[in-house]
């Protein structure tokens, strides 16, 4: 019988699609799992090369397979797209992420463990809890809006203003118990998007990446905890600005015969980190824009030539991937932010100082 070597694997909630090769890519076996049929087989497979799509759960199996010493390779699904043979289902699937994973080229994504997906989802509970209380906000004001009665556009009005609502002669009877069961679904998230952020902020206190973060202007608790639980080992990226192209702050290419086409950013990679750093890339052009030239970091003054020649919205792209590429370079260097090494040092990769020695 010839030797397993590499197994792909599609995962689903319930259904998974396997596609085994041997050591000159032949196929051995195609099979279909549901859930429980698929555990008893994983308990007894040979130790080989097992590879999935870095999608849901997929991080949960990698640790699964990794701790019963298979090598495992997790992939980015675009790149295995490429590799599909025929149309798409879940045994093409599997075949060509078996495939994939075989070429000498191919990136793969790193295993998450525990802890970093236990504090990314607060984070992602955060995220899910303002979008319910942005909902909310949008349906109250749609509902108080076909009766005349419209209320500034914040949130703290809104919620100020409910109580009263409830007893203005203007509101019909029948309407009034909404708003006040509105009122109580506010606080209700409220509470939980605080509880999040105390979760968030004790992550932040206890790893020293997030608190080395912190320290460059406009990068927040949140983004802090946030690249330090998404990106644990910067040394995995050869530089920052590979880091920047995966978090797709970098134009998408369509170069060809020598000539050098850019587009608009390409915004692959994790969208809530991407999304962080452009939120503090707003606060970072703010400042830098009210800073007197003559009192301005080397960083403010390069922001505000780059937004005197680029505009606001590539200058806040720009500005993002300069804190990626910053991020970068003080983890993988293990230094401290400093804002003028930029100014002693025109053509420095990142603006940071050497950390003091230990004891």
């Amino acid at each position: 019988m010839e030797e397993i070597t590499t197994v792909g694997i599609d995962l689903a909630k319930e259904v998974f699609a396997i596609c085994v090769l041997d050591a000159r890519g032949a196929v051995l076996e195609r099979k279909v799992f549901h859930r429980a049929a698929f555990e008893r087989w994983a308990a007894t497979l040979p130790i080989c090369t097992v590879a999935m799509e870095a999608c849901g759960s997929a991080h949960h199996w990698g640790r699964y397979f990794a701790a019963r010493g298979h090598t495992v390779r997790l992939m980015a699904a675009e790149f295995v797209t490429a590799f599909r043979q025929g149309g798409k289902n879940d045994g093409n699937d599997a075949l060509a992420i078996a495939v994939a994973a075989r070429q000498p080229t191919m990136r793969f994504v790193t295993i998450k463990t525990v802890e970093q997906q236990a504090i990314l989802s607060w984070h992602r509970a955060r995220a899910g809890f303002i979008d319910e209380r942005t909902a909310l906000i949008n349906r109250l004001r749609g509902l108080l809006a076909e009766f005349g009665i419209v209320i500034p556009r914040s949130s703290d009005r809104l919620l100020r203003a409910l109580p009263l609502l409830a007893e203005d002669a203007h509101v019909p009877v029948p309407l009034r118990p909404l708003l006040l069961e509105a009122r109580t679904q506010f606080e209700a998230l409220a509470a939980r998007i605080e509880r999040c952020d105390v979760e968030i902020g004790v992550h932040v206190r206890a790893d020293a990446a997030a608190q080395r973060a912190r320290e460059v202007p406009s990068v927040g608790v949140l983004t802090a905890s946030a690249f330090a639980a998404t990106v644990p080992d910067p040394t995995l990226f050869r530089h920052g600005r590979q880091l920047g192209a995966w978090l797709g702050l970098t134009p998408r290419q369509a170069s060809s015969g020598g000539k050098t086409r850019l587009g608009e950013a390409s915004r692959r990679g994790d969208a809530y980190l991407r999304t962080l750093l452009v939120q503090g890339a707003r606060s970072a052009l703010q400042v830098a824009l009210k800073t007197p030239p003559g009192k301005a970091t080397a960083l403010q003054r390069w922001i505000a030539a780059l937004y005197a020649r680029r505009g606001y919205h590539k200058t806040l792209v720009a500005i993002a991937n300069k804190h990626a590429r910053i991020l970068w370079a003080m983890q993988v260097r293990n230094r401290h932010f400093d804002p003028h090494a930029a100014q002693r040092h025109p053509r420095a990769a990142a603006l940071t100082a050497p950390m003091p020695a230990a004891g």
